[in-house]
C-alpha cells in the first residue's frame, strides 16, 4: 500500500509551492500555494459550519479551477464528495442532492436558479462555485462563517500562510470518500461508495506507470470531473506530480480542443474514442482513399515516408509533444485501431469502471495489444468465469484495492454486483495467457441465439459502424429477430448530393454485406434508420436502454 491520498496531495502542494496548479483555458490561473490557500478557508468554512466528517457536500458545474479546488477541500477535510454531473436534468440532481442527503452544495449560478429549494431538506447552505459567495443559508453559523471568513483566515494564520501550515489529516482508508452517481447507459442512476483506499490506489498506479508526466507539464482536462475517468487521471494525478491543469470550461468542440492541444502542447492526452475517431475518419482516411494515394501506398518507400508524414502531421494537431493518448470509456473503432498501429502512433486503451474509481487495466502503448484494453493494474485480482477465457468470453470479476464499499442505500443492488469479496463487473470479457483483457461486451446487452447461442451486440455494430455512410449504429432484438438502427453519416451524404432513398439503399445493402460476415445465428433481419444522434452518456456512450425493444 502506497501513501495516503491525503498526503500525496500535501506533498505535492509543498513541493510545487510557487508552480502554477490550475487555469481556466483563456481564463484564472491558480498557483499551487494559491490551491492551498482556498482549500485552507474551506476547511475554516466547513468547520464554523459545523460539517462533520462523513458529511455530504455536493459539488455540480461546469469543469473548472473552483469546481477543483472545492473537491481537493472536501476530500482533505475528511467529508464526503457528491460529483454531480452539470448535464443532468434539474429532477434528477434534486434526487442525488436528496438521496445524498448532501448537508452543503457548491453549484454553478445557472444550474442554482433552476433549482428548488423547497424540494432540498437536507440542505444547510449553497455557495457559487465561481467564487463561493453564498447563494443560500438555512443556518446563522454559515452565514458568519461566510461573511467573516476573511477575518477567521488572518486569525488562524497571524503570521503568514505558508507551505509548512498545509497539513492534511490521514483518514481510514476504508472510510467514504466520494458519493459517485452513476450515468451509464443501463438508465440506473446509483451512488457508488468509493473508499480513500481506491482512490489512492489508482493515483498510487497512475504516479508508478505513467513516468513520463512530470512537474511542470501541461495536461488538458476535458473529460467531466464528475466522471471518476476524469476525476481521478486528468486531475487529481497530474495535481499529485506537480503538473499544470489546463480546464475547457466551454463545451469542447473540435476547435476549441485544437486549439488547446496548440497552446497547451500536453504529454498525455485522455480521452473517449468518439474525439480520435473523428479526426481520423475525417482528416486521414479520405485522404488515403484517393486514387493516386492508394497508389503510392503499394510503393513500399513511398509508402513508409507517407505515413511518417501522416504521423508527424497527426501529433502535430496533438501539440507536437505527445508521448501517449489514453483512451477510455467505449471500445476503438478497429478500422482507427489498425491505421494507428500502422503508423505507430503512440495510443493505448485502458478500462475502469465508476465502481473501481475507476481503473481496472491499462498497459502503455509500447506493450498494449491490438484490441486489447491492457492488463490488470496493481492492487486488483482478475477472474473471467469461463471454461476457456482466452476464447470464450465469460464475466469479469475483480477484487482488490480499486473496488467500491458498494452502492449507497441499495442492498440489493450491492448484493447483486458484490458476492464472495468479488465485484462482478457485468463486462464479458476473454483474457489471453500473459493477462491481457479483451472485452467482447456488456451481460446485459448480450442477445441469445435461437439454439442458445450468446450474440454480441458490440461486435456486431463495430463491423456496420465501418460501412459506408454509417456514423454509428445500435443492434438490439425485435420480436426475437436481430435488428440494427442506425444513424447515417447525413453530412456526408449531403456532400455526394444523396437523397433519402439512396441512403436506404445504401443501408439495406450494408445489411447484405454485413449478413456475409456473420455466422447464421446471428443475422440482421432489418435496419431502421434514425434521423438524429442517438442519446448519449457525457462519455459519449449510447443510452442503449432507450432504445432496446424486447
Amino acid at each position: 500500500m502506497g501513501q495516503h491520498i491525503n498526503k500525496i496531495i500535501e506533498n505535492s502542494i509543498r513541493k510545487n509551492w510557487e508552480e502554477l496548479a490550475m487555469t481556466d483555458f483563456n481564463g484564472i490561473s491558480l498557483q499551487y500555494r494559491d490551491v492551498a490557500r482556498k482549500i485552507a478557508k474551506l476547511h475554516l468554512l466547513f468547520e464554523k459550519a459545523g460539517v462533520s466528517r462523513g458529511d455530504k457536500v455536493a459539488i455540480c458545474g461546469k469543469n473548472g479551477t473552483q469546481w477543483s479546488v472545492a473537491f481537493l477541500a472536501v476530500l482533505t477535510y475528511g467529508a464526503v464528495a457528491v460529483p454531480i454531473l452539470h448535464e443532468f436534468k434539474p429532477d434528477n440532481m434534486l434526487h442525488i442532492i436528496n438521496h445524498s442527503e448532501a448537508k452543503l452544495l457548491f453549484a454553478d449560478s445557472s444550474i442554482w436558479e433552476n433549482l428548488d429549494a423547497d424540494n432540498m431538506p437536507y440542505i444547510e447552505g449553497v455557495f457559487n462555485i465561481a467564487d463561493y459567495s453564498l447563494l443560500l443559508s438555512r443556518d446563522e453559523a454559515i452565514t458568519e462563517a461566510r461573511k467573516t471568513l476573511n477575518a477567521l483566515f488572518g486569525n488562524r494564520y497571524p503570521e503568514r500562510f505558508t507551505k509548512e501550515d498545509v497539513i492534511y489529516g490521514e483518514f481510514d482508508r476504508d472510510s467514504l470518500a466520494v458519493l459517485s452517481y452513476t450515468s451509464g447507459s443501463t438508465g440506473f442512476s446509483k451512488g457508488v461508495m468509493i473508499p480513500y483506499r481506491a482512490i489512492e490506489s489508482n493515483i498510487n498506479f497512475a504516479l508508478e506507470k505513467l513516468t513520463f508526466l512530470g512537474p511542470g507539464d501541461g495536461l488538458i482536462c476535458m473529460l467531466p470531473l464528475a466522471h471518476m475517468l476524469g476525476l481521478v487521471i486528468e486531475m487529481m494525478h497530474p495535481f499529485s506530480k506537480g503538473c499544470h491543469i489546463y480546464f475547457l470550461t466551454r463545451i469542447p468542440s473540435p476547435k476549441i480542443i485544437i486549439d488547446a492541444f496548440a497552446k497547451v502542447k500536453p504529454r498525455l492526452i485522455v480521452t473517449v474514442p468518439l474525439i480520435l475517431e473523428k479526426i481520423i475518419k475525417t482528416k486521414v482516411f479520405p485522404l488515403l482513399e484517393k486514387p493516386y494515394m492508394k497508389l503510392l501506398m503499394t510503393m513500399p518507400f513511398v509508402n513508409d515516408h507517407l505515413l511518417g508524414k501522416i504521423k508527424a502531421k497527426l501529433n502535430e494537431t496533438f501539440g507536437g509533444n505527445l508521448n501517449e493518448i489514453i483512451i477510455g470509456g467505449a471500445a476503438l473503432n478497429k478500422d482507427v485501431e489498425k491505421f494507428l498501429r500502422r503508423i505507430e502512433f503512440p495510443y493505448t486503451v485502458g478500462y475502469g469502471m465508476t465502481e473501481c474509481a475507476p481503473l481496472i487495466s491499462y498497459a502503455g502503448h509500447e506493450e498494449n495489444r491490438m484490441g486489447s484494453c491492457g492488463k490488470v493494474v496493481d492492487g486488483i485480482t482478475a477472474v473471467v468465469e469461463s471454461s476457456d477465457p482466452e476464447n470464450v468470453a465469460g464475466e469479469l470479476k475483480v477484487k482488490g484495492d480499486n473496488v467500491m464499499l458498494g452502492y449507497y442505500k441499495n442492498d440489493d443492488a450491492t448484493k447483486e454486483s458484490l458476492r464472495d469479496g468479488w465485484l462482478y463487473t457485468g463486462d464479458l470479457c476473454c483474457m489471453d495467457s500473459d493477462g491481457f483483457i479483451y472485452i467482447r461486451g456488456r451481460n446485459k446487452n448480450m442477445i441469445l441465439g435461437p439454439s442458445g447461442q450468446n450474440i454480441y451486440p458490440e461486435e456486431i455494430e463495430q463491423k456496420l459502424n465501418n460501412m459506408p455512410y454509417v456514423c454509428e449504429s445500435i443492434v438490439v432484438s425485435d420480436d426475437g429477430k436481430i435488428v440494427a438502427l442506425v444513424y447515417p453519416d447525413f453530412e456526408l451524404a449531403r456532400q455526394q448530393s444523396l437523397g433519402n432513398a439512396d441512403i436506404e439503399k445504401i443501408m439495406n445493402d450494408n445489411i447484405s454485406n454485413l449478413n456475409q460476415e456473420l455466422p447464421s445465428y446471428s443475422q440482421v433481419a432489418g435496419v431502421k434508420i434514425y434521423t438524429e444522434e442517438f442519446e448519449k452518456t457525457p462519455k459519449r456512450s449510447i443510452k442503449r436502454y432507450l432504445y432496446q425493444r424486447g
